[in-house]
């Protein structure tokens, strides 16, 4: 009987809080890495270099970084035409 109870009770709170749109959480974390991964390029990246090689370097330094980032953003752009492409 206790675990009958028990199972329900546990199968319950499980399904409770499991998103519905599995792909929609898996395309928003995506979109919140991306965005991670390109403000610690460019805000690190830009950092070091000022630290590095002073100031008037660091602004050429940032502005390579954002072209990188924007290559970077230009890749997954072309991959998400595909996934929507694809499915």
């Amino acid at each position: 009987m206790w675990s009958s109870l028990t199972l329900s009770r546990s199968s319950r709170t499980e399904t409770s809080g499991a998103p519905t749109d599995l792909r929609a959480r898996r395309r928003q974390e995506q979109r919140r890495l991306f965005w991670m991964v390109v403000g610690f390029l460019v805000g690190g990246g830009g950092i070091a270099i000022a630290l590095l090689y002073g100031p008037r370097a660091a602004v050429l330094g940032v502005a390579c970084l954002l072209a990188g980032a924007g290559v970077l953003g230009l890749l997954w752009f072309i991959m998400h035409l595909f996934e929507q492409w694809a499915g």
